[in-house]
C-alpha cells in the first residue's frame, strides 16, 4: 500500500505531463467534490437541528395508528 506521500508525489508528477485545459478540469472537479462534502455537510446539519420539532410529529397518538401498518 502506497504511503499518503507516495500517492501525493505520484498525482503531482501526472500533473505536471497535462496541459493547461486538463489541469484545469482536475481543479474544478476538486472543486466539485469539495463542494459535495460541504453540501452533505451541512444536509445533515439542517436534519439534526430539525429533528427536535419533527419528533413533536412524528410521536402523537393519531399518528401512532400509522405506525402499525
Amino acid at each position: 500500500m502506497q504511503t499518503d506521500d507516495s500517492l501525493k508525489q505520484r498525482l503531482v508528477e501526472k500533473i505536471s505531463r497535462m496541459s493547461v485545459e486538463q489541469i484545469l478540469l482536475i481543479d474544478k472537479f476538486i472543486d466539485s467534490l469539495a463542494q459535495k462534502d460541504s453540501d452533505q455537510m451541512l444536509i445533515l446539519a439542517a436534519a439534526k437541528l430539525a429533528e427536535p420539532a419533527l419528533q413533536k410529529i412524528w410521536d402523537n397518538p393519531d399518528d401512532a395508528e400509522y405506525d402499525k401498518l
